[in-house]
């Protein structure tokens, strides 16, 4: 690689990347604060364990009936608009949440939230590698989705600190949460309107060589039985088995990370402390995500990394409740939020490697739909299961069956994608 090419992608990497990671962490932020508000939320307004979880979970349910619609708007509108819109929408429909006064209300407002926010992850995959070589995609794709350990592993303290906001102004603590974890969303999105480009050409900040120069990089870029048409990439059996693969992660992803607080809290902790105790197994996760991430770049064996993620995330579950203590628990669920962080970072490179076009615009958000579906089941199963059982036990064993039938269609995608 010449040093324009160098010069280019350097340059590239840091005007995008870092802003696209600090509006993610605040985008997976507005869906695992809730986690934190159930602590004293629920009390407050009235919600079961089964409620809680069917309206922390119904989110997921806007999200995917808005994905594909979302992701086609952008491809016609162009990513910094309508990147910028879907933060700004979120952010203040976010800070609604803080009014909630009963289960209709808060069902009402999450499905909203779900709405503002269809689009915006596959709308970032879509927009990278609209940017970066394969290449170099993974490590890319790594750190921005380091903003989903980062959420909870400066979230989690800082949601512990905000509910001893409690009756300042006369508004509960979880109110002051979802208002200070809300707002600066909308201030991000108007940043992003202005500091990205939908294509290198557009780029303020590359010379005219440097330009031209990730041009010829992106079309040089060989890919794997291309599609370009939106209804023969849904029909692609590589992308329903993708969709599958993200389900099975996905679900194990927020039925953690909604859950854990209150998992913790069962051993009677401050809220405070739980702050800062659910934030151990985030750091351990930001750390595996990046240096698997690296390894993967250097090897290129995207599938067989992605089946042993998901195994990963499976184990992790099965050893989390193998003992009644915290310290034990807190392990396991550690090496499963390394193993289902990590499949992510993964993940992604692998549809851009086959869709182009329309087709990864409608294919990326498809696939993002059906496995964001999880993110919907995961939640909802621990609640109902609490509920029934009066134990977490039986919902964490279900999501790591479930991980295992992921690790297994991931293993099947080696058939299906002969150059990784």
């Amino acid at each position: 690689m010449d040093s324009v090419q160098q010069s280019a992608l350097r340059k590239t990497a840091w005007r995008l990347v870092p802003l696209l990671t600090i509006a993610y962490i605040f985008n997976y932020l507005d869906r695992t604060c809730i986690g934190f508000a159930a602590l004293t939320m629920n009390r407050d307004i009235g919600l079961s364990n089964a409620q809680f979880g069917i309206g922390a979970g119904v989110f997921f349910i806007g999200y995917c009936v808005f994905e594909i619609p979302s992701n086609l708007a952008m491809y016609r509108f162009g990513a910094r608009r309508w990147l910028a819109r879907i933060m700004i929408s979120w952010g203040l429909v976010s800070a609604l949440t803080a009014f909630v006064v009963g289960p209709n209300s808060f069902y009402g407002v999450r499905m909203l939230l779900g709405v503002a926010e269809a689009g915006f992850f596959p709308g970032v995959t879509y927009f990278l590698a609209a940017w970066f070589p394969a290449q170099y995609r993974t490590r890319m794709l790594a750190w921005f989705l380091l903003g989903i350990p980062a959420s909870s592993l400066i979230g989690s303290p800082v949601c512990g600190l905000l509910l001893q906001m409690d009756g300042i102004f006369g508004l509960q603590g979880w109110k002051w949460l979802f208002l200070v974890v809300s707002l600066p969303c909308v201030v991000l999105g108007i940043v992003i309107l202005f500091m990205l480009a939908d294509r290198p050409q557009a780029a303020s900040w590359l010379t005219q060589p440097e330009r031209d120069a990730m041009d010829e990089m992106l079309r040089s870029e060989v890919r794997e039985r291309p599609k370009s048409s939106l209804l023969a990439a849904i029909a692609d059996p590589r992308v329903l088995i993708l969709a599958a693969v993200q389900f099975g992660f996905t679900l194990g992803s927020y039925g953690i990370g909604i859950w854990l607080p209150l998992i913790v809290k069962e051993h009677q902790l401050s809220n405070l402390t739980i702050g800062f105790v659910t934030a151990v197994p985030y750091l351990f996760a930001s750390l595996g995500m990046m240096a698997w991430a690296y390894h993967v770049d250097r090897t290129g064996k995207k599938i067989f990394h992605l089946t042993i993620t998901c195994l990963l995330g499976a184990v992790g579950l099965g050893a989390s409740v193998m003992s009644g203590e915290l310290l034990p628990a807190l392990i396991g669920l550690t090496l499963a939020l390394i193993g289902v962080t990590a499949a992510r970072a993964v993940f992604w490179t692998i549809p851009t490697r086959f869709l182009t076009g329309v087709a990864a615009a409608g294919g990326l958000a498809f696939i993002n739909m059906i496995g964001t579906f999880g993110g919907f089941v995961g939640p909802a199963m621990m609640g109902e299961l609490r509920d029934l059982t009066g134990s977490f036990e039986s919902g964490l064993l279900g999501m790591g069956a479930i991980m295992v039938a992921a690790t297994l269609l991931s293993a099947s995608l080696k058939l299906l994608v002969a150059q990784e």
